[in-house]
């Protein structure tokens, strides 16, 4: 179940639904898709963000929340983060997939923002994960301009 501040809980379908509807205003759009994570006492908690951003007039986002109980290393865990994301948007084009041309037209506009940087503790993995997300056909964005994974997910990490 995906939360919008502004929608409440929905289901995918109906994530996709209010992405179109806000997406069928006129302006220059941008789909993006990050998760973030936080280890807390007895499992790590993962957070998927999709972000609708119309480019210099705001947004619309949602976001899920899932618990493991496995404990992750931060290896494990960003690759678990990217994993999640790639996943989360091949399932958000396949809803879209029942019309090809909009199907095609918003794979284009997707991007897969990733809780890693050129400085800390993820640089060791950072080559990786981009070639997972190039490897998949997505542009893939690093700290500092992956605020969908940095900023959105990791506001609802916080809040477990």
């Amino acid at each position: 179940m995906f939360v919008s501040p502004t929608y409440g809980p929905l289901e995918l379908d109906q994530v996709i639904k209010r992405m179109c509807n806000f997406m069928a205003q006129e302006g220059n759009y941008r789909i993006i898709v990050g998760t973030d994570s936080q280890l807390l006492i007895s499992s790590t908690l993962f957070v998927s963000a999709i972000v609708v951003h119309r480019i210099g007039r705001g947004g619309i986002y949602f976001y899920k929340k899932t618990y493991d109980s496995k404990p992750y290393s931060i290896k494990e865990r960003i690759l678990t983060e990217t994993s999640m994301s790639l996943t989360l948007a091949s399932e958000i084009l396949q809803l879209l997939a029942q019309d090809i041309i909009l199907c095609e037209q918003y794979r284009q506009l997707l991007e897969i923002h990733l809780d890693v940087g050129e400085k800390g503790l993820t640089r060791e993995i950072l080559n990786m994960v981009v070639g997972m997300v190039k490897g998949s056909g997505y542009v893939a964005h690093i700290k500092p301009d992956a605020f969908a994974a940095s900023c959105v997910a990791d506001k609802y990490t916080k809040s477990a």
